[in-house]
């Protein structure tokens, strides 16, 4: 198989282009080039900006097609999430999701973001290999759009799949400012009779006096409550330079109860599941005593697209009496494969279709190791709609991940030995709340090198107790020996993962943990092609 073109890659998505303050290519990389001022390795001035001649050229190659243009404001507006649950929060217009933008693979995609928030922020394109100026990362791809002003985004779509957008300023994803970005593929091998997008959150903001911020301000202390002069959390950051962390509001005070979970376990996760308590859990905006339903025919053939918008949660889906066909990750096909159940961490999207039976179905979506579920509900005939406490038996049958899938023999890497491995110490504890990339917090003035048309290698080892779903910005990367195509991926505490992409995409590009709190506290770093 020759190697992939421009189209196949995509993304060179590794979760290794977080933002961390190593410096640049340190680690181990034997073909790297030492940095550092004075010491022969790469400056600033070494590196290509989102202003290079290099990332126009490198849209063309895309041959950037019919536009699709839409208009989004993100605005401070209350949200109802059913049963008589209304809250306050930031969104999308008035919708939770926000409301779905759906493009066909070969368009380009035009969208203006009016930001009408009390705080600055931005757009992610999660998953998408697009124009490093597009990328969304205020401080790092692009200025932080200021309250009261707007953004044009406007980049090619290459590649079919499931993605979606959010912000990367501070903890802002973990409000309502999320949604589904849907790209078709305008020859479809997959054949379905209907689709169901299906986004997964857990829900803290406007509860009891709650917010994201306050949250953070709560977890950065560490474990007991004790202040570690404030290692990564709300006093910590330069806003300045944060990618995640721009232009924040002062410190908030104490708000709501406290929101610290202790003695959440999963053995599907290595240990601990996560850090922050939520009070609800969510299927496209809805509690599990008000759930949305889906309705389709008896013997309908349904694409589900599932996507994990959870800010500290990952997540067993089940689709009672049914049993799933995985046909897709972070929108790259696999070899299809059976599931009972699926597990996905924050950031990841799987794709499975199913067959209908006749009735009343549970879909669940339980918040793993954290004991409670979101819900939606499938209807195809008769019978009582499941109560939210449902727990299908399916949720406790062969539950499958993204890293146990195979690529699509179209999609697959072809194999050889990379020009470069980098590697990313993931650090830090609940203890503390340090978390960090090689022992280092985010700092986007330093770097990891690589060049244009090198195999790239991403060595995440996970020295914590804690899992981390690591995201790379810009590119898809592939797993070993034929593994899955995907941006984003659990690294289970005391494992490695390593990952191999095609350096195809020039710019600054983010690597970094998609739990927002573990990213705001510092697990962020770069990856920066040289010139």
């Amino acid at each position: 198989m020759s190697r992939l073109t421009r189209r196949t890659v995509l993304g060179v998505g590794l979760a290794a282009v977080g933002t961390g303050l190593l410096t640049a290519c340190s680690g181990s990389m034997s073909d790297m080039d030492h940095s550092s001022a004075g010491s022969g390795m790469p400056s600033s001035a070494d590196y290509l900006s989102p202003e290079s001649k290099e990332i126009a050229a490198t849209e063309a190659l895309r041959k950037p097609g019919p536009e699709r243009r839409f208009k989004l404001t993100a605005v401070e507006t209350p949200l109802d999430l059913g049963a008589g649950r209304t809250v306050r929060s930031w969104a999308y217009g008035d919708d939770l999701p926000g409301k779905e933008v759906r493009v066909t693979a070969g368009d380009t995609l035009a969208l203006t973001l009016a930001n009408n928030l009390p705080e600055a922020t931005s757009i992610h394109w999660h998953g998408l290999a697009l124009r490093n100026d597009m990328d969304g990362v205020p401080g790092l791809t692009q200025r932080d759009i200021r309250p009261g002003g707007s953004f044009d985004y406007r980049f090619a779509v290459s590649h079919p799949g499931t993605y979606w957008f959010h912000p990367h300023s501070g903890v802002q994803q973990d409000r309502g400012l999320y949604a589904p970005l849907i790209v078709e593929d305008p020859r479809e091998p997959l054949k379905y009779d209907k689709e169901w997008v299906i986004v997964l959150d857990d829900w803290v903001d406007g509860v009891d006096g709650s917010t994201p911020d306050a949250v953070l301000a709560e977890l950065s202390k560490g474990m007991g409550g004790m202040d570690h002069g404030g290692s990564g959390g709300m006093e910590g950051h330069d806003m300045s330079n944060m990618s995640m962390t721009t232009r924040k509001s002062p410190s908030p005070k104490p708000s709501g109860p406290s929101r610290m979970l202790m003695g959440a376990t999963s053995d599907l996760l290595g240990g601990d599941a996560g850090d922050v308590g939520y009070p609800h859990y969510l299927i496209n905006g809805r509690t599990p005593d008000k759930p949305q339903t889906f309705t389709a025919r008896p013997g309908d053939r349904i694409r589900l697209r599932i996507i994990n918008a959870g800010g500290d949660t990952a997540f067993r889906v089940a689709l009672g009496g049914h049993e799933l066909t995985v046909t897709h990750t972070d929108g790259y096909p696999v070899e299809q494969t059976q599931a009972d159940a699926l597990l996905l961490g924050m950031g990841e999207r799987i794709d499975a279709v199913v067959t209908a039976g006749d009735g009343t179905f549970p879909l669940t979506a339980l918040a793993e190791g954290k004991s409670r579920s979101a819900l939606a509900v499938l209807r195809t005939g008769g019978g009582a709609a499941p109560t939210a406490s449902v727990r299908p038996k399916e949720l406790d049958g062969k539950v499958v991940h993204g890293g146990q899938l195979k690529a699509a023999e179209s999609v697959r890497l072809e194999s050889g030995r990379p020009d470069r491995t980098i590697e990313f110490k993931l650090t830090g504890s609940m203890t503390k709340y340090d978390w960090a990339i090689n022992g280092k917090k985010y700092d986007p003035a330093q770097r990891y090198a690589a060049r244009s048309g090198e195999r790239v290698r991403l060595s995440f080892v996970n020295n914590t107790t804690m899992w981390h779903p690591m995201h790379l910005h810009g590119h898809t990367y592939a797993l070993a020996d034929g593994g899955a195509r995907k941006d984003t991926s659990i690294v289970l505490p005391g494992k490695r993962l390593d990952v191999d992409f095609d350096a195809d995409n020039p710019g600054l590009w983010m690597i970094h943990c998609h739990n927002v709190y573990h990213a705001e506290s510092g697990m962020m770093t770069v990856l920066g092609y040289l010139k």
